[in-house]
């Protein structure tokens, strides 16, 4: 029941992080700049759960875990979202978001080096379709500099950093004291950019019904549920669920922007839904050893040190 309800978590995420997109084109139609979009995303969202935390009385983390937090989004958000954008100047918006989506694949590489995690079959199968659907799900028209590959592997590295660091840092504070102080320091770091380069608000009050959504289920929600989810399930396999947000995004752009769907973006969106079912199903335990192998006392040891070492995913 645990890891059911946080495989709902993360696609709740994943699916609200794909809307992100769609309200940024129209926060930036209205005439706003991207410093002040994420000031505004980042900043009010954490005065609205700073609210909450003090109606629900939930304390602020302190010592190594507030400063870790801090860390995530002054030093991760932050470097993540600007090594994208900077991406983005020298690539098209595809192939940027494809470099990004590397993430899960360095993620499992992380909890294997790191931890010593092993990787499944099953999960190494799920690493595969993710990435191969996100391929095939984002549009790679358009060229790239090398300047724009860097900054897209850039992108990944620090995001995979970022969740794989998260699921250490938030369990202690939990999701919502997480959330506000890694929103909050994010928001001032890009409030210092923003009154560096000069604010540039939005214009029209469909700018800022974007803002507001963005705000709201683009990042309180997005965030709370992820943290959440990543506590149930770990971090290898809430950044693989995570890739539905690009099978969300380019759903939304056909549904609300008349973009095209194309047959193989409909064709990567199936190997994501494949991914996610392979990685809903729970690790098989290992196979129980027939009845007269396990009266024999040497046997049953010897088979049940093969039968450990077999892959249960």
């Amino acid at each position: 029941m645990r890891r059911t309800a946080g495989i709902l978590l993360i696609l709740l995420s994943g699916a609200s992080f794909g809307a992100l997109g769609i309200f940024g084109r129209v926060a930036y139609a209205s005439g706003a700049n991207t410093p002040t979009v994420l000031f505004l995303r980042f900043g009010l969202a954490a005065l609205l759960l700073g609210a909450v935390m003090v109606a629900r009385r939930v304390p602020l983390p302190r010592g190594r875990v507030l400063g870790g937090l801090v860390l995530l989004g002054a030093l991760g958000y932050v470097g993540q979202s600007l090594a994208y954008f900077s991406a983005l100047k020298h690539a098209s918006a595809g192939l940027t978001a494809l470099l990004l989506y590397l993430f899960p694949a360095l993620v499992a590489l992380l909890s294997v080096v790191v931890d010593g995690e092993r990787l499944t079959r099953r999960r190494v199968v799920a690493v595969v379709l993710a990435l191969g659907g996100t391929a095939l799900t984002i549009d790679l028209n358009g060229g790239a500099s090398p300047k724009g590959i860097l900054f897209g592997l850039l992108s990944a590295l620090v995001y995979a950093v970022y969740v794989f660091t998260s699921s250490r840092v938030v369990g202690p504070a939990g999701p919502l004291a997480s959330s506000t102080v890694i929103l909050g320091s994010a928001g001032v770091v890009y409030g210092a950019l923003m009154a560096a380069q000069g604010p540039a608000l939005p214009q029209t009050p469909q700018g800022w019904m974007a803002v507001a959504g963005m705000m709201l289920l683009s990042t309180v929600m997005a965030v709370l549920t992820f943290f959440a989810g990543l506590e149930r399930v770990g971090p290898v396999v809430a950044s693989l669920l995570s890739t539905v947000e690009p099978l969300v995004a380019v759903l939304l752009g056909a549904l609300l922007l008349s973009e095209r769907l194309s047959a193989s973006q409909g064709v990567g969106g199936l190997l994501i839904l494949a991914a996610v079912v392979l990685l809903s199903k729970p690790e098989s335990p290992p196979t129980p050893l027939p009845r007269q192998e396990q009266v024999s006392g040497g046997s049953w040891a010897r088979s049940s040190e093969s039968t450990s070492t077999t892959d249960g995913g």
